[in-house]
């Protein structure tokens, strides 16, 4: 994880560089990353708790699966990639794009595009990046963010606030 190079980009979300992933973050350097969130068929979303073994909001509920783009990589490829690596989906249908971030303090920096996907598991969660996972109806979400925030992470309460469920 710790060599990992990414894009740096301009506030037009276009690539004026590469750096490695902490100087990425200790810089505040903009840069891209993804969210997924995963639906299944009584519209319940998939919330990830992020390992603690996380450099950024370990422990913290997040989308489903979130990431980097690598360097070079593009938002659906990295969108792709992620649902594989963190939730074991490597034949899933592709999931489709719904909502655009701006790079900001909640996201870190990072300029992000959400996904949205409908599938009802199983998942293979990556234990590195996943200490477990729940099924939470839409309206459960909103609840808990509300009486606990902290437990959230930031990118995460700003795209759910900005969700059209």
């Amino acid at each position: 994880m710790a060599d990992e190079y990414f894009d740096v980009v301009n506030e037009r979300d276009e690539p004026v560089g590469r750096a490695l992933r902490r100087e990425v973050h200790v810089r505040g350097l903009w840069h891209r990353a993804v969210h997924v969130l995963v639906f299944d068929a009584a519209g319940r979303v998939f919330l990830q708790k992020r390992s603690m073994l996380k450099d950024m909001s370990p422990g913290l509920w997040d989308s489903s699966c979130s990431g980097h783009l690598d360097a070079g990589e593009d938002y659906d490829a990295a969108a792709v990639r992620e649902l594989g690596e963190e939730l074991g989906l490597r034949s899933a249908p592709r999931p489709e794009r719904t909502l655009r971030i701006e790079a900001c303090a909640e996201t870190g920096w990072e300029f992000c595009w959400v996904y949205r996907l409908r599938h009802d598991g199983p998942f293979v969660l990556h234990p590195e990046e996943i200490e477990r996972g729940e099924w939470l109806a839409t309206d459960e979400v909103t609840r808990r963010i509300a009486a606990r925030p902290e437990e959230y992470c930031p990118a995460f309460r700003l795209i759910w606030s900005r969700t059209q469920l």
